[in-house]
């Protein structure tokens, strides 16, 4: 267990904790049953046994947590939150019996919510998105990754991703962004797939990068969207500009989208329902996360579940999360993300509770910073009460959150 070595006194010190540390090599979630943590600096200074904190942090500000369960805040690793309007409408089709594919080729699905949120100024755009976000800090998140993807060209990306930002200045929540420009064809594209990559790889992306609007790039890598070829491209082009990538792979079908993903080492692949054991086997090699996105499945009435088992039998990560999306997954429930996982995946509820913590955590590339209460990460925590952590898993409609703690505050 990290212990801290600081001599001077902590901040803040939460004492009479219950402790799902979520560290790395120690077993399952990493419970410590009379724990505390010591904030400085907004970092945590000590999270372990009460018997063995230094006396040096003895002395800060003091929070009697009451008994209760203390987890790292929770991370949602996997959200399209910034966008206008909705698809309620589209939901009413999908109960007709309309497909996903047939719904997109008849100029609804993404393309529908392209226009809204063209329409849409920054601010407005903030406005209807604060809503979603704030659902997810009700139910303990810390951190949220938030996608581009519904403006599909260089203006409305880019306002898309300040929008994205803003939010981080808003709300007391730590926001990554990510260029999705590869989600899907713009109308005034006319179909010509070659001419769009063009302009995310030698107009929007460098663009992006010089203003520092994201931390990854993405592209949807599927037959309604774009091919493997394509995807490399702007892949390539992400690398030149030093940002790592993500990928949406083999939600539809199997295209290789995981084996594409792992060629150039992405953070992660999401969805994967059509997934095979090769591509598994390039990912654990690769060490890319494996982002299951139980609402997408569940929204979409799926029957074909992500290959679990090899993931378990390789060693492959797996983070959950929400999907958060107007078309696909309208969910802005964290909680419910790991009741749906381990309902309709037979994820564990301790592989749940890791997936929107310490995996998801490593799906952002921020393993250093976030995800486990280990010395030296951000103190961001979340309180709960709870008779033991698998309630955060069991429960339906049920938030049981205590108190969150962003950076120390």
């Amino acid at each position: 267990m990290p212990k801290g070595t600081n001599s001077r006194a902590a901040e803040r010190l939460f004492r009479n904790a219950r402790l799902a540390t979520l560290a790395p090599g120690l077993p399952g979630l990493g419970l410590v049953d009379k724990g505390a943590i010591a904030v400085k600096n907004g970092r945590i200074a000590y999270a372990g046994p009460e018997a063995d904190l230094p006396a040096a942090l003895k002395n800060g500000e003091i929070t009697d947590v009451g008994g209760r369960w203390v987890t790292p805040g929770l991370i949602d690793c996997h959200t399209h939150l910034i966008y206008a309007g909705n698809r309620a409408h589209e939901f009413e089709l999908r109960l007709r019996g309309a497909g996903y594919e047939e719904i997109a080729r008849a100029g609804g699905g993404i393309v529908s919510t392209v226009k809204h949120s063209r329409e849409a100024d920054q601010a407005e755009l903030v406005r209807q998105s604060l809503p979603r976000l704030d659902a997810l800090i009700a139910e303990g998140a810390t951190t949220v990754e938030v996608k581009s993807g519904y403006g599909l060209d260089l203006e409305n990306e880019a306002k898309a991703l300040r929008a994205a930002r803003q939010l981080g200045e808003e709300r007391p929540v730590t926001i990554r962004t990510t260029f999705l420009g590869a989600h899907a064809m713009p109308v005034e594209a006319k179909g010509d797939k070659r001419a769009y990559i063009d302009s995310i790889v030698n107009v929007m992306l460098p663009a992006i990068a010089k203003e520092n609007l994201a931390d990854a790039v993405d592209a949807f890598c599927e037959g309604i969207a774009f091919s493997p070829e394509e995807v490399t491209r702007v892949f390539e082009a992400a690398a030149a500009h030093k940002l790592p990538v993500k990928l949406h792979a083999d939600q539809l079908s199997n295209l290789r989208g995981a084996m594409l993903a792992a060629k150039f080492k992405a953070l992660s692949a999401d969805h994967l329902e059509h997934t095979d054991e090769a591509g598994v086997a390039a990912m654990a090699k690769a060490g890319t996360v494996a982002v299951l996105l139980p609402g997408a499945f569940y929204f979409m009435r799926d029957t074909r579940q992500p290959p679990i088992a090899l993931f378990r039998q390789y060693g492959v990560s797996m983070a959950v999360s929400t999907d958060s999306n107007p078309g696909t997954s309208p969910l802005t429930s964290i909680l419910m993300s790991m009741n749906l996982a381990a309902t309709l995946f037979r994820l564990s509820v301790d592989e749940c509770i890791a997936g929107v913590t310490r995996e998801a955590a490593r799906a952002l590339g921020m393993s250093d910073e976030i995800g486990t209460l280990e010395t030296g990460k951000s103190a961001d925590l979340a309180i709960w009460d709870i008779d033991r952590p698998a309630e955060l898993v069991y429960r339906m409609g049920f938030n049981p959150l205590h108190a969150r703690v962003w950076r120390g505050q």
